[in-house]
């Protein structure tokens, strides 16, 4: 009933499987995630075996960098809610660009096409101010520097999270979007956690050609399952279109058939009207 009633206030058409997806992508990108972030990782390891604080640095840094994922979704899905509120185009426009963004995503996990990587470029300018910060973090001794790296880092230019961030732009929703790029985070924590052989392991299976064709489709899939209501819509645009013409045809038919009526019955009169006899 709780979890009923969360989806409710996330919005109708929000589902579970939204959440899986978002959770999907994060798992298999989990190579990529490791390649950005590998550096940090060993930083994190080299604490954790330096202290007593077990896995404290990789959960602070972890959860700093998911919460960093979760504000920007919540920051663009209320961009997108502006936006789509002005505009009922500008929404359709969205899940269009999206669901586009979603297969690029696709046959870059599947090794198809890389061209996804030219969307980092855009998240440059900003971390040009925002890498000062982080080393400055470096190197890492306590839990507190590795949570505040954790939500620096989250900013670093991605193209897999850019990816997500659209996904979230378009659903116009904050807590939706939020929610997105939380699971999103969440798929990405098993192989950024798990240091060492099954580090390794999640790595060549996230590197598996077949693995990753598998989830390839299964994004792609998605993606058009994402724009089934804009056919919807067209449908129900149609069907409308066909209905008021049947009504008006079937309107136009009974006037017509009133007008024959009322014709025939004025004839009939004029026919049984006395004939006066001629003087």
């Amino acid at each position: 009933m709780e979890s009923s009633g969360l989806f409710n206030l996330m919005g109708a058409d929000f589902s579970l499987m939204t959440l899986l997806a978002a959770f999907v992508f994060g798992l298999m990108g989990s190579a990529h995630c490791l390649g950005m972030c590998g550096g940090i990782m060993s930083t994190l390891t080299l604490a954790r075996s330096s202290s007593s604080t077990g896995m404290l640095p990789l959960l602070a840094y972890n959860s700093g960098r998911i919460f960093s994922y979760t504000l920007a979704g919540t920051i663009v899905a209320s961009l997108g809610a502006l936006l789509s509120d002005s505009l009922l185009v500008i929404a359709e426009i969205m899940r269009i660009v999206a669901s586009i963004i979603l297969i690029m995503m696709a046959c870059y996990i599947a090794n198809w096409w890389k061209g996804l990587v030219y969307i980092e470029h855009a998240g440059r300018y900003l971390w040009k101010y925002l890498q000062p910060t982080a080393s400055r973090l470096m190197p890492v001794r306590t839990n507190t520097q590795a949570l505040l790296l954790g939500l620096v880092w989250g900013w670093l230019p991605c193209g897999l999270v850019y990816s997500i961030l659209i996904w979230a732009l378009s659903v116009a929703h904050p807590l939706q979007g939020a929610a997105i790029m939380l699971f999103f985070g969440l798929g990405t924590l098993p192989a950024m956690l798990m240091t060492g052989l099954l580090a390794s392991q999640i790595k060549d299976l996230s590197r598996s050609s077949g693995v990753r064709s598998v989830a390839a489709i299964i994004i792609i899939i998605f993606a058009l399952w994402q724009l089934a209501p804009l056919f919807n819509i067209g449908q129900h645009h149609a069907h409308s279109g066909g209905a008021s013409a049947s009504h008006m045809s079937g309107t136009g038919s009974q006037q017509h058939a009133g007008h024959l009526g009322q014709k025939s019955d004025m004839e009939l009169s004029a026919g049984q009207h006395p004939v006066t006899p001629e003087q």
